[in-house]
């Protein structure tokens, strides 16, 4: 009987040993939990941050990045409503500037990372227009810019317009778009005869002509700003993604599609 009670002990015993091995390797072998990380971005880095995305991921394989496109005003809106973001890339300091003031950034994360130039853009098979001037002409009836009161793109347009004494006698022809790449799809579909974007817009598309490229002096300079927002949820993550945009695989990507490298140093206050 004793011998019976001893035996049953043991094996009890050996099936707790094996059950407690057995979690133990299931715990050791359990995948790291992946992150998500929400960016918001100016929507003319679109083509660039989905091409960064790709490389980011490979070398990061836990952490998975969710972008949200739009115009940087409309961006900078959903992120002081509450809206959960971890990371955002503006086209303009002065979104950045907005959301900083109110302190929603995490202090010492805000850096530039790129600078832009405005050009001006036809359909592709528009022969009238060779310059900023033919704008003004009888022939030209609708041209396409960003909304200047939302979209940085259109600020710097409006500047450029304004430098070149055009804006006022343009108003009557001007179309306001909610982003650059409304403006970029409005001149490729033919329904506007000009428009004015970034370089880079007119970069990604063979669908229309880039005719001229505004004077440097008759606009600010394009400074595209990021940070990461003090709400976020995975901050240490967010501030790795927002170093890789500085890195050297980004800058080729960056300066493949046309962008101009800013000066490294915290973010421009402009």
């Amino acid at each position: 009987m004793v011998k019976s009670l001893i035996k049953s002990w043991f094996l009890c015993l050996s099936l707790s040993l094996v059950l407690v091995a057995c979690n133990v390797l299931t715990f050791n072998n359990q995948q790291p939990e992946v992150v998500s990380l929400t960016v918001s971005v100016a929507a003319s880095l679109q083509d660039a941050m989905k091409a960064i995305k790709v490389l980011y991921t490979k070398e990061t394989p836990d952490v998975t990045i969710i972008y949200n496109f739009a115009s940087s005003g409309s961006l900078q809106q959903q992120i002081e409503q509450g809206a959960p973001v971890d990371v955002f890339i503006s086209a303009a300091p002065k979104q950045m500037n907005a959301l900083e003031s109110k302190g929603l950034l995490l202090e010492g994360t805000r850096q530039s990372i790129i600078n832009n130039q405005v050009v001006l853009i036809t359909p592709k098979d528009e022969t009238g227009i060779s310059n900023f001037k033919d704008l003004t002409s009888d022939k030209i009836s609708k041209i396409a810019m960003g909304d200047p009161e939302s979209v940085p793109a259109g600020h710097y347009a409006k500047e450029v317009l304004t430098t070149l004494n055009l804006f006022d006698q343009l108003k009557p022809k001007l179309v306001f778009a909610k982003d650059v790449r409304q403006v970029l799809f409005y001149v490729e579909t033919g329904n506007v005869d000009a428009g004015l974007v970034y370089a880079t817009d007119a970069n990604v598309s063979n669908q229309v002509k880039r005719v001229a490229t505004a004077p440097p002096e008759s606009y600010s300079r394009i400074i595209y700003p990021v940070a990461v927002l003090k709400e976020s949820k995975n901050p240490d993550h967010a501030n790795q993604f927002v170093q890789f945009l500085s890195g050297e695989s980004a800058k080729t990507v960056f300066l493949r599609y046309g962008f101009i490298m800013a000066d490294k140093g915290v973010g421009s206050r402009e």
